[in-house]
C-alpha cells in the first residue's frame, strides 16, 4: 500500500516536472495584455499577441505569443525562413522611412530568435521571441510582418 502512494506520488511529480519543463506552451489566457494582436490565416483559429517591442539600446526586442484556438495542433515551421524551425522570416517595418529590418544574425549567420520552435498544442500558446537592429531614435512605431499573420502596423515601441 505504502508503495503504491510512493509510486502514485512520484508519477505525479514526475508528470509536473514534465509539464513545466516543456516551457513555453500554456493556456492561451495566460500572459499580460498584448501591445498588439493579428488574426492568421484561418481567422479565430490563430492569434498572434505581440507582448513585447522595446528598444534597447541598438536593438529591439520582439515578444510575441502564438495562441491556437483550432481542435488540432497547429505546426509553426512557416515562421523560419532560412533557419529550420525558428522565426527567423518575422520582421519589422518603418513605414515613414521605408525600410525593412530582419532578425539580427550571430558570426555563425545563426538568427537571434526563437530556436527549435515545435507545433502549438490544441488550446494552448507558445511564447516566441526575435532580436533587431534598432531604427534610429526618431523612429516610436515599426510594423510587425509574421508570416501567415495579418501586419500589424504602428506597434509602439517601449523604451
Amino acid at each position: 500500500m505504502m508503495r503504491n502512494r510512493f509510486s502514485f506520488l512520484l508519477g505525479l511529480a514526475l508528470s509536473l516536472f514534465m509539464s513545466g519543463a516543456a516551457g513555453a506552451q500554456s493556456s492561451p489566457a495566460a500572459g499580460p495584455s498584448p501591445v498588439a494582436t493579428a488574426d492568421g490565416e484561418a481567422p479565430g483559429m490563430q492569434v498572434l499577441q505581440i507582448t513585447k517591442l522595446k528598444r534597447s539600446g541598438d536593438s529591439v526586442m520582439l515578444q510575441f505569443t502564438v495562441v491556437n484556438n483550432s481542435d488540432a495542433d497547429s505546426d509553426l515551421s512557416s515562421l523560419g525562413g532560412t533557419q529550420y524551425r525558428s522565426v527567423d522570416a518575422v520582421y519589422l517595418i518603418d513605414m515613414a522611412g521605408k525600410k525593412k529590418y530582419e532578425v539580427v544574425r550571430d558570426t555563425d549567420k545563426s538568427c537571434v530568435c526563437s530556436h527549435d520552435v515545435q507545433s502549438v498544442k490544441s488550446k494552448s500558446s507558445t511564447n516566441l521571441w526575435a532580436k533587431f537592429p534598432a531604427p534610429p531614435d526618431s523612429v516610436q512605431k515599426l510594423g510587425v510582418v509574421v508570416p501567415h499573420y495579418m501586419p500589424m502596423d504602428d506597434v509602439l515601441m517601449s523604451q
